[in-house]
């Protein structure tokens, strides 16, 4: 069992958290942070990516970036954009995304939990971006993104929540994207008490989105720990920000490939080595796959749809049987060189909400040479793969709508 516990948050004020609140920090290239936070002094973008105030020569991890999101940080609070709450409270996260609905909690985690594997994993990290999150944190002094968990669904945690969601929320907004975010705070000392003990009963949590978050965190927690003589177990370093939902309430889109090149392969040699283990189709227009072991190639302005053939994939081996592990054992590693894709610089990842035209773009800019789309990965195959111990290839899941962040922040102090 995992306890989530009740923080101060730092938090907007009622009138600006529309104006604040902005995407994570990973779903945006500073190109497209610097266009978003135009005309917005109040974006979170100015913290979770300070690059966008800086020279655009300035490497994205230079310390100066990591200086400049803590400064523009603390200006928010000195300017009363935002403002720490004056006891611990729980907080409630409702998103609505066209017919999709998601209500989550907002706490904080320990980091015992997550190194004793209450929290459990299904990624591993790759180590740029885990050094990346380790600097931004212990700049800021502070975890402003917080990490996606989930959990078996239990019908009397969710009335619990309902107790919450009946009430007049702090925050309600829709953003550009069509995207509602309603937002609450729990006060109440009986109610955090049952929320408390609610998730006491629950066995196991599961990192949905932010691995290298929750690693990151742990070192922070390490280093401040050995930098503490006084060191008790109750600071703030010791606990992480996470929203956590309900299994049943979570909304999985594909997580797609690009690679540079074919590896000195020329095209016809390259389908003709696909076509040893898929069955591959010209298509007219872009291919979304509908179903499990169905892919879509894009190269050279055209699509394919490829279907594994028989005996291709592994059905008893949880990991195995994954599209995206069907897809590295497959094509990406035997065939362009892709062997470790978490360090590989040849590959990118491209979120689903991009959909096929993102895919598109990277290949007939001439960045990429060829594409691939793959079909979502299961909530249920994620939680049984963490259940095993095991390890999904990275980037397996790209869930939506994301939180955005800025609407609560947890501070290490």
């Amino acid at each position: 069992m995992a306890k989530l516990l009740p923080f101060r948050g730092i938090r907007p004020t009622q009138a600006l958290a529309e104006k604040v609140a902005a995407p994570p920090y990973d779903v945006l290239n500073s190109a497209e942070a610097r266009e978003m936070a135009a005309g917005n002094p109040y974006t979170f973008l100015h913290v979770n990516k300070p690059e966008i105030d800086l020279d655009p020569a300035i490497d994205v991890h230079d310390d100066r970036v990591y200086q400049k999101g803590a400064d523009n940080l603390q200006a928010f609070i000195a300017d009363g954009v935002i403002k720490q709450d004056e006891a611990p409270q729980y907080y409630v996260y409702h998103q609505i995304m066209g017919k999709h609905e998601q209500t989550g909690l907002v706490a904080v985690a320990t980091v015992e939990a997550y190194e004793q594997n209450l929290i459990k994993k299904h990624e591993f990290t790759r180590p740029e971006k885990e050094d990346d999150r380790v600097k931004h944190m212990d700049a800021l002094n502070a975890q402003v993104g917080p990490v996606f968990l989930t959990y078996q669904a239990e019908s009397h945690i969710d009335e619990l929540i309902k107790t919450v969601t009946d009430t007049v929320p702090e925050y309600d907004f829709t953003l550009s994207d069509g995207i509602r975010h309603i937002f609450w705070i729990v006060s109440d000392k009986a109610t955090q008490n049952k929320i408390e003990q609610a998730f006491i009963g629950v066995p196991s949590l599961y990192v949905a989105d932010g691995h290298h978050r929750s690693a990151a965190a742990t070192r922070i927690k390490n280093m401040r720990q050995q930098a503490n003589p006084n060191h008790d177990g109750s600071e703030a370093y010791n606990n992480f920000l996470v929203v956590v939902f309900p299994h049943n309430q979570m909304k999985i889109l594909d997580y797609n490939r690009v690679v540079t090149d074919l590896h000195g392969l020329s095209e016809e040699a390259f389908l003709e080595m696909v076509e040893q283990k898929f069955q591959i189709s010209h298509q007219d227009q872009s291919f979304k796959p509908s179903a499990l072991h169905e892919f879509g190639m894009y190269m050279d302005g055209q699509w394919y749809s490829l279907k594994a053939k028989e005996g291709v994939v592994d059905e008893n081996d949880p990991v195995a049987r994954l599209d995206v592990a069907v897809l590295q054992d497959n094509i990406l590693a035997p065939l362009l060189g892709i062997d470790d894709p978490r360090v590989n610089k040849r590959i990118d990842f491209v979120g689903g909400i991009r959909g096929m035209e993102g895919l598109e773009k990277r290949v007939d800019s001439g960045e990429c040479k060829v594409a691939f789309s793959c079909y979502p990965t299961s909530i249920e195959h994620l939680m049984a793969i963490a259940d095993a111990g095991e390890v999904m290839p990275p980037k397996s899941t790209w869930f939506e709508p994301k939180l955005r962040s800025g609407l609560v922040i947890h501070s290490l102090d």
